[in-house]
């Protein structure tokens, strides 16, 4: 990508796509072009058309999608499928008949089966039943990561596909009830510190294992493969280290300086009991996270304080 390349970001407000638009800034980009849904709903076949036919833009980060936690997953599943596969179909069709020149879907690490062996490599995609609880986000992750290979099988386009693990960071989805684990803890420790809570109840029996990535490394990682990598394999984007759900909320209690009690209700669901991206093929190709855990959420927690209204 030159300088000032016109490069589409899809899903600019989201913690990805801000994330990626920080980061083609800070790397010098100047023609970064945005619409919000308000301006562009992508589920609208028409006006993404019409969007692509009178931009043209070279580059595309596909960062847009409906996204949600357990709870959102399992009470939404219709939403999660329709809403993501028209937002995919609609992006990555247009972008072939537009001619893009190159294009980066950002799938999720959900996309592998539940019992998937440990560390995940990207050739265990499809070998297992999916987590019942995010089956539809997953389906939809997977039809957009086969998409962009099919096209590039059929049409010699040039379209890649990245898996994050789980994110957090600046523009994170804080949501009381429909955000994921980190930006779920950090509000609710945060608020249970405000109004002086005795303890702080969290899904699960804490005993779960996650690997979480800061999203500005995540934008690093996927601005790198846009520049450097031309092919049809897709990559896992993480650390390769991990931590279980209790020390996380222990971690973020004392970040947050909450010191009340923390407490596990083991009749919620944990999902996945561990998952792990392998990374090495990532690292292969040259690129390596530089934002550790803790580091990562004092930033994610001061950034939330100052936004949080």
């Amino acid at each position: 990508m030159n300088k000032d390349s016109k490069i589409y970001v899809a899903g600019h407000r989201g913690l990805v796509g801000s994330a990626i638009v920080r980061g083609l800034e800070t790397k010098g980009f100047t023609n970064i072009v945005v619409r919000t849904h308000a301006e562009l709903d992508l589920k609208d076949s028409t006006k993404v058309e019409d969007f692509f036919k009178s931009e043209k833009p070279e580059y595309v980060f596909l960062a847009a999608a409906k996204v949600g936690g357990i709870l959102a997953n399992s009470n939404y599943p219709a939403d999660f499928i329709y809403e993501n596969l028209q937002i995919q179909n609609n992006v990555i069709g247009m972008a072939h008949k537009y001619k893009v020149k190159k294009l980066m879907f950002l799938g999720s690490s959900c996309i592998y089966p539940k019992m998937c062996p440990q560390p995940i490599k990207e050739e265990y995609l499809l070998s297992g039943y999916l987590e019942e609880t995010n089956e539809a986000y997953a389906l939809a992750k997977i039809s957009g990561l086969k998409m962009c290979q099919f096209f590039n099988k059929q049409y010699g386009t040039n379209y890649i596909s990245v898996m994050p693990t789980n994110l957090y960071g600046p523009y994170d989805n804080f949501h009381p009830q429909n955000s994921h684990v980190m930006p779920a803890l950090i509000r609710r420790f945060h608020e249970a510190k405000e109004s002086n809570d005795k303890e702080v109840v969290v899904w699960g029996s804490g005993t779960p294992l996650r690997e979480f990535l800061y999203s500005e490394d995540m934008a690093d990682a996927c601005i790198y493969l846009m520049e450097t990598y031309e092919g049809n394999d897709f990559f896992n984007i993480g650390t390769g280290k991990e931590i279980t759900i209790k020390g996380l909320a222990e971690m973020i209690k004392e970040i947050v300086g909450y010191e009340g009690k923390l407490v596990f209700d083991s009749s919620k669901p944990d999902g996945t009991p561990r998952k792990l991206l392998d990374v090495s093929k990532l690292e292969e190709v040259g690129w390596k996270y530089k934002v550790e855990l803790r580091d990562g959420i004092e930033k994610a927690y001061k950034w939330f304080v100052e936004n949080y209204k």
